[in-house]
């Protein structure tokens, strides 16, 4: 009886945490604390997640260190950090927030990637904490199935591998990868995956095996930025019996395995060497927030890089395609025109893919814009009148001839 009254408290504890959480109105980009404040949840507005369970610091005296069988408490060094860089870096280049959650407690404390009887060890105020870490995750994940019906989990860690390499987790074990293409596109394989519902549906119909190693696979992404990863194309399983992580609680809990829900989500274990140095960290912000980017729009949506968040910010979406601003050409060599709209003139800004601003400029509608100064690439052009965002449009430049 005792037991039971016990998981009914919890239930109930978890059941009120989220009926709150549910009914609080969420400001993109502000940080909100648990009631413990050992739990941050940072609002977004992309469909993207972004989890960071190991990294945090803080060691109340108040809560005896984890000691359970098997407990493991050797926090991910410099994951927080790089978690709230990735969302910065995102945000520089979209103008827009990626949804974050971090466990603010040090792992010897509290285990945000375990069940709950290992996470906490029994102690009530971490397994408040424990039930708002996954709240904060599920809010996040019904908004975005709200906005954009579909949206993309990870979660953040470090490893200490001898091999200095990227492990992406998908619930497909070392074993698994070793397979051949064909048999990772067959059953169970493709019922196990944590981006199971992407798998069944995604805009290039890509078969499983190629959104785990193809040519736009996240790991061939980033090791095309420069860093290896495995699986990709280039390394496409773990040899032999090498150590590899292939996800844990929060990727099944959070991913599409068990009931081809909206949300997909995918481990990144990162190696020593791009954490513990200071260059190499940044230089990883950098394109870990590209690459995560990038794999959305590859997969998720086409259009996803001229569009970001503009269906949930406060623009008015039936006002704005009346306002039918159009650029030309696009791709564009050397210049591009502005034409339609309401306004005269408008404020315009361009980003590259990095989320440097290269132009603020006000310009006349109809009006050359001379871009000859810049690369060929993608650049982000937006389109502001009056303080208000009109329009947000990937431009191509190409090389002059």
């Amino acid at each position: 009886m005792r037991r039971l009254y016990g998981v009914l408290t919890l239930f109930l504890m978890s059941f009120s945490f989220f009926y709150n959480v549910s009914a609080q109105e969420y400001t993109p980009g502000s940080s909100y604390l648990d009631s413990n404040a050992y739990v941050e949840y940072i609002a977004g507005n992309l469909p993207i997640i972004l989890s960071a369970p190991h990294g945090g610091s803080l060691q109340p005296s108040s809560i005896p260190d984890r000691d359970c069988e098997g407990c493991v408490t050797i926090n991910d060094a410099y994951t927080k950090l790089i978690t709230e860089g990735i969302a910065e870096k995102i945000h520089a280049i979209t103008a827009c927030y990626p949804h974050v959650v971090i466990n603010l407690l040090h792992r010897k404390k509290f285990d945000a990637n375990r069940d709950i009887e290992d996470a906490a060890d029994g102690n009530v105020s971490v397994e408040q904490s424990w039930y708002a870490y996954h709240d904060f995750i599920e809010l996040a994940g019904s908004q975005i199935a709200d906005h954009y019906d579909r949206g993309l989990f990870i979660d953040l860690h470090g490893h200490a591998h001898t091999i200095q390499r990227i492990e992406l987790g998908y619930l497909m074990s070392r074993e698994d990868l070793q397979e051949s293409d064909e048999v990772l596109n067959s059953n169970p394989y493709t019922e196990e995956s944590s981006i199971r519902t992407l798998v069944e549906d995604n805009w290039q119909a890509l078969s499983h095996a190629e959104l785990l190693r193809g040519a736009e696979s996240l790991g061939t992404i980033l090791d095309e930025k420069g860093f290896p990863a495995v699986p990709s194309f280039a390394d496409p399983y773990p040899q032999g019996n090498e150590p590899f992580f292939q996800g844990g609680y929060n990727t099944r809990r959070h991913g599409s395995v068990d009931d081809l829900g909206h949300i997909d989500a995918i481990q990144i274990e990162m190696n020593q060497d791009i954490r513990f140095d200071e260059a190499a960290r940044a230089v990883l912000i950098d394109s870990m927030a590209q690459a995560i980017l990038e794999y959305y729009a590859y997969h998720y949506d086409e259009d996803f890089l001229s569009t970001f968040c503009t269906e949930i910010s406060n623009i008015d979406k039936t006002e704005t395609e009346s306002v039918a601003y159009t650029i030309s050409p696009n791709p564009a060599e050397g210049y591009f025109i502005i034409n339609g709209g309401e306004y005269k003139s408008l404020d315009i800004e361009l980003y590259n893919q990095l989320g440097q601003k290269l132009h603020f400029k006000r310009v006349l509608v109809g009006e050359q814009i001379d871009v000859s100064d810049l690369p060929a690439g993608y650049y982000i052009l937006k389109l502001w009148s009056g303080g208000n965002l009109e329009r947000v449009q990937e431009l191509v430049l190409c090389k002059l001839h």
